[in-house]
């Protein structure tokens, strides 16, 4: 069972981020605040539950929070920053939505670079603990999935319907056939149309 907050004496803002590990497209970024009193048995970490599962929670999540938002940086800038820089930035634009001023931040991970003055929580596997980290995963992998399911029609060789960009065998295999796009992070370090190295994330 998720723990509702760290502190309930605070305005906690969960934070989370999708594509950090993919080869292409934007990372995304979420910030939730929940009601001290929101409970949903089914709420958990995002890669534990089904698309379908996914889909319903975010119709639930956006109903219910007192505030989130959701944002994205894109390929371009992840490779003008690098895709760390790229994360921190997605979930600053995601608390920069909010229209309830936070007082803590939770992030899933073990690093984060300050958001102005808020004080805030690294929790290695947050997602999985605590409410609003699970929520602001939800969020974020379902509008990236959307987001690359678009892609999709315009690129259908690559399989991003179903890898989502991730580097899958047949996304990798896809690159050296076909090359690399415009949406593609050339800082994944794709080389003549073939994956000399790719980072594992969410």
């Amino acid at each position: 069972m998720l723990l509702p907050f760290l502190d309930e004496t605070e305005i906690e803002a969960g934070c989370d981020e999708a594509g950090r590990g993919c080869l292409c497209g934007p990372v995304f970024a979420a910030a939730v605040i929940l009601p001290h009193d929101f409970r949903n048995d089914l709420l958990n970490d995002s890669k534990q539950l089904t698309e379908k599962q996914r889909y319903a929670l975010r119709e639930v999540i956006e109903r219910e929070a007192v505030a989130f938002g959701v944002a994205s940086v894109s390929n371009e800038e992840i490779d003008r920053i690098n895709i760390l820089n790229a994360s921190f930035l997605a979930m600053h634009r995601a608390l920069d939505l909010l229209r309830v001023r936070p007082t803590s931040i939770l992030v899933d991970g073990n690093r984060f670079k300050p958001y102005g003055n808020i004080a805030h929580k690294t929790i290695v596997k947050g997602d999985g603990k605590y409410a609003s980290i699970a929520a602001a995963s939800i969020l974020a992998k379902t509008y990236r999935d959307d987001y690359m399911n678009e892609l999709d029609k315009d690129f259908p060789q690559y399989g991003w319907g179903k890898n989502k960009g991730y580097p899958t065998r047949q996304h990798r295999a896809a690159i050296s056939e076909w090359g690399v796009t415009e949406h593609h992070r050339m800082s994944f370090n794709l080389s003549g149309g073939i994956l000399l190295r790719f980072e594992d994330g969410n």
